[in-house]
């Protein structure tokens, strides 16, 4: 199984990433709405100094008038001196309040604080805080020493239609041209946060549909440390593992079809040579003397045998490759193994003119495996030798012990195998050539459940040749032996 994926750091977050850029776009906006704001004309700002200084300018003015004698034309010289500005500036209304009566530069009613602060400045009443009067710029009217009166100046806020208002700039960040460009500077925000990620997403959806459409070589680009690149780097990884287990099984599909030719091959054989000589023998016309219906029977009884021998062989080698033979592994003595395997070939051996010898280590005495399952698995590698080993040559059995492992080695001085052939050996009914194969006894399956074996055991085979010298050797893991019985060992990967 893979490896989990470790924690992302946040600062590669595809979230996180949003966020900020969301952050961003609000910034932006705000800095945008900052400038229409500063582009929209003000008001000028409130004069609070303005009030006092026009305060006792008017009060001077209005004393050179009444030395003058010209108090009754006080309203009108008030209205062209100081006249009331017609623009959207602030504003100033000045109220001149005398013994007898009340001046203006402006007309309509008076403001409620002009009569009662008149009668608080000629001492008739008292102002209380429940009169609620402002504190207004104001100057007194002195005229050869006496008080005459009171200038009063209140300030006139501008035009609720032309100042500026609150509701004036809502209005105007509402408009129309605002609103379109705030709409036009989020769709280009939308498209800049959102356009790379749909982007990613996009060939991450393409992958994945021609994946479904059968190319396993489909691959979605996983640049980046973020969530997608994270997804897509766990879809390539699918996508791998897929494309490698199809490539196991039509390597499987193509093995078996192979496995079945051979087999019908190799059981064809004999079934042939077995059904010809019976159909002979069946004739009646043909007559045949004692001697070539003995040799007949004997043909039909030996490729009845090497039939037998296959079929056994198969279910053999199917039993070991799928788990179906249980070992029992235990200590034994491998010399004897070896003595057994070379008693069992040693009439053919002597009427070949084939020397067997043996050589065990002092170290290797004792093994530990199942030595039935051993025996065989040597057994198949000396036959083998056996049958490719011209006269006057040597086999030789041999074993070592070392490093926690046991080497069991089977060597003959045939004439060799071909380098190419070499990776091919241990397949099921392969043939090398006609000066390794030309004998028919075997099954064509020994190589294939002695590397069985040697698997379910845990260890290896292998094999060296070159002209004169071939040998195969067997590497068997030995563990600790406890109470008669050894460990299993872990399973192979070849198994």
């Amino acid at each position: 199984m893979a490896a989990p994926l470790p924690r992302l750091s946040w600062y590669r977050s595809f979230y996180w990433r949003i966020g900020i850029t969301f952050v961003a776009s609000v910034v932006v906006v705000l800095i945008t709405q900052g400038v229409i704001l500063r582009r929209i004309p003000r008001p000028a700002p409130f004069d609070v100094l303005r009030g006092p200084i026009l305060a006792a300018e008017v009060s001077t003015d209005v004393v050179e008038v009444m030395r003058r004698g010209e108090e009754g034309e006080l309203n009108a010289h008030l209205r062209s001196r100081y006249p009331l500005a017609a623009d959207t500036q602030w504003g100033w209304n000045v109220y001149v309040a005398l013994r007898r009566k009340v001046y203006s530069n402006t007309e309509g009613p008076l403001p409620s604080v002009v009569p009662l602060t008149a009668l608080s400045a000629f001492g008739r009443r008292r102002l209380t805080p429940a009169d609620g009067v402002m504190q207004v710029p104001s100057a007194p009217v002195v005229v050869d020493g006496r008080f005459e009166g009171l200038v009063l100046v209140l300030v006139r806020p501008p035009r609720p239609t032309d100042g500026f208002q609150i509701p004036r700039e809502v209005a105007q960040l509402l408009s129309l041209p605002s609103t379109l460009l705030l709409m036009a500077a989020a769709v280009v925000g939308a498209m800049v946060i959102f356009y790379a990620p749909r982007r990613r997403l996009r060939a991450l959806e393409d992958a994945a549909q021609r994946l479904g459409e059968g190319d396993l070589g489909a691959r979605a680009p996983q640049k980046g440390g973020d969530e997608i690149a994270r997804v897509a780097a766990a879809f390539n990884r699918m996508a791998g593992e897929l494309e490698t287990r199809d490539a196991a099984v039509r390597t499987s599909d193509t093995l078996r079809r192979q496995m079945m030719a051979d087999v019908s091959h190799e059981l064809k054989t004999p079934l042939t040579a077995m059904r010809g000589y019976i159909e002979t023998l069946r004739m009646p016309e043909v007559v045949l003397d004692e001697d070539r219906r003995h040799r007949y029977f004997e043909t039909i009884d030996r490729e009845t045998r090497r039939l037998e021998r296959i079929v056994k062989d198969l279910l053999d080698l199917a039993r070991y490759e799928h788990g179906g033979v249980v070992l029992q592994r235990r200590l034994f003595d491998i010399e004897r193994l070896f003595e057994n395997v070379a008693g069992r070939h040693e009439r053919d051996a002597h009427a070949k003119g084939v020397a067997i010898r043996i050589h065990v280590d002092p170290q290797a005495d004792q093994v530990v495996a199942d030595p039935d399952r051993i025996e065989q698995a040597m057994e198949n590698l000396a036959g083998n030798a056996l049958r490719h080993t011209p006269a006057g040559g040597t086999i030789t059995l041999s074993a070592t012990q070392a490093d926690g492992v046991a080497t069991l080695s089977v060597s003959d001085t045939g004439a060799g195998i071909a380098p190419e052939h070499l990776p091919h050996l241990f397949e099921r009914f392969y043939k090398v050539d006609t000066s390794r194969a030309a004998d028919s006894t075997g099954s064509g399956l020994g190589l294939s459940i002695t590397k069985a074996i040697v698997e379910r055991h845990g260890g290896t085979i292998r094999v060296t040749s070159q002209p004169g010298h071939t040998t195969f050797t067997i590497v068997l893991p030995q563990f600790e032996f406890i109470g008669g019985v050894a460990p299993a060992p872990s399973p192979s990967p070849h198994s």
